[in-house]
C-alpha cells in the first residue's frame, strides 16, 4: 500500500555521503589508504572513460554542397566502390578483420572481469571504511563472476539489437538511395538514429541500476546478479517515480560535478587537467568525488529498509 511505503529522499542521502568522504579519507589523512582505496576505484571504473574523439575538417568556402538530384547517385556509386574494393581485397581484410576482431575481444571481456571484481573491491573500502585489496578480492568472487557474466551477456545483447537497428536502417537507406528517394533516405537515416538512441538510453539505465542498486544487494548477501536484480525489481516496481526522480536527480550531480572538477582544472591552470588524465593517478586525486558518488547512492539505497543497509552490515 502507498501509505505502508518508507519515506524517501534523493536530497536527505547528501549529507551523510559528504560526511562518509571525510570518514574514509581525512579522519585521519592517510596517503597511503588513498592510493589503496584508488587502486580499487580505478578498477572499478577500468574501461569505462577515454579522452574523447577530434574534431572534422573544415574545408573551404568555394566547397560545393551536391544538387539534390545527384545526392542519391553519389550514395549509389560510393557504396559500388566499397564493395569493389573489399571484393578485390579479401585475401588481406578477412584475416586482418579476424585478428582485429579477437583481440578486441579479448581485451573486452578481461577488461569487464576486472571491472566486474572490481567494483566490489571499492564497494568493501567504501562501506567498511577500510583499505583492502587482496580481502575483498576473495571474498567477493562469486558476486564479482556473476556480475560479469550478466555484463557480458547485456553487452551482446546490447550489440545484437543496435547492429540489427544498423543493418535495417542501411538496408532501408540503400534502397531509398537506389530508388534515389532523397526523402526516403534521410526519413530512413532518421528513424535509424532515433532508434538507436531509444534503445541506448534503455540500456544506459539498466547499467545505473546495476551499479548503483544491484550490486549493494549482492554485496549484502546475494551472489547471483539474476536474484539480486529480482530483488531489486521488486523494489522498482513500486516506486518507479522515485527511481525516475532519481535518475534526473543524478544528471544534475553530474552536472554540479563536472563544474566543480571545472573550476579546479580553471584555477589550477589546467595543471590539474594533466593529473587527473594519467591512468590511476587521476583516480586518485579524484578519490574524494568517487567516494562521495559511491556512497550516495548507499545511502539513498538504505532508505528502502534495514535489509538494504549496507554500512549497519558493514559494522
Amino acid at each position: 500500500m502507498n501509505d505502508e511505503r518508507p519515506y524517501v529522499s534523493v536530497v536527505e542521502p547528501l549529507q551523510p555521503a559528504i560526511g562518509r568522504v571525510k570518514t574514509v579519507l581525512f579522519r585521519p589523512f592517510d596517503l597511503g589508504k588513498w592510493f589503496v582505496i584508488g587502486f580499487c576505484a580505478w578498477l572499478a571504473g577500468l574501461g569505462e572513460s577515454g579522452p574523447g574523439g577530434g574534431g572534422g575538417g573544415g574545408g573551404d568556402g568555394r566547397a560545393k554542397f551536391p544538387h539534390r538530384g545527384d545526392l542519391a547517385g553519389q550514395v549509389k556509386e560510393g557504396l559500388g566502390t566499397a564493395r569493389g574494393f573489399a571484393v578485390e581485397n579479401l585475401y588481406w581484410i578477412v584475416p586482418v578483420v579476424i585478428v582485429v576482431v579477437v583481440v578486441a575481444i579479448a581485451i573486452w571481456l578481461l577488461v569487464t572481469w576486472l571491472n566486474s571484481r572490481g567494483r566490489f573491491m571499492f564497494l568493501h573500502c567504501v562501506a567498511e571504511n577500510k583499505a583492502e585489496v587482496v580481502a575483498p578480492w576473495h571474498k567477493f568472487r562469486r558476486q564479482g563472476n556473476s556480475l560479469f557474466v550478466f555484463r557480458i551477456v547485456l553487452g551482446l545483447i546490447g550489440f545484437g539489437v543496435i547492429a540489427v537497428t544498423l543493418a535495417a536502417g542501411i538496408g532501408l537507406a540503400v534502397a531509398a538511395a537506389a530508388s534515389k528517394s532523397v526523402v526516403g533516405l534521410v526519413l530512413s537515416l532518421i528513424s535509424m538514429i532515433c532508434a538507436v538512441i531509444i534503445f541506448a538510453v534503455a540500456l544506459a539505465v539498466i547499467v545505473v541500476f546495476t551499479d548503483h542498486f544491484v550490486v549493494p544487494i549482492m554485496f549484502l548477501g546475494t551472489a547471483s546478479c539474476r536474484a539480486a536484480w529480482r530483488q531489486f525489481l521488486g523494489i522498482l516496481s513500486v516506486n518507479k517515480g522515485r527511481f525516475v526522480l532519481y535518475l534526473l536527480f543524478q544528471i544534475l550531480i553530474g552536472i554540479v560535478i563536472g563544474m566543480i572538477v571545472f573550476a579546479a582544472v580553471c584555477l589550477t591552470c589546467c595543471c590539474a587537467c594533466c593529473i587527473f588524465a594519467i591512468p590511476y593517478i587521476g583516480t586518485v586525486a579524484l578519490l574524494p568525488i568517487l567516494v562521495f558518488e559511491r556512497s550516495y547512492s548507499l545511502y539513498y539505497l538504505r532508505q528502502y529498509g534495514p535489509s538494504f543497509d549496507v554500512f549497519a552490515v558493514a559494522q
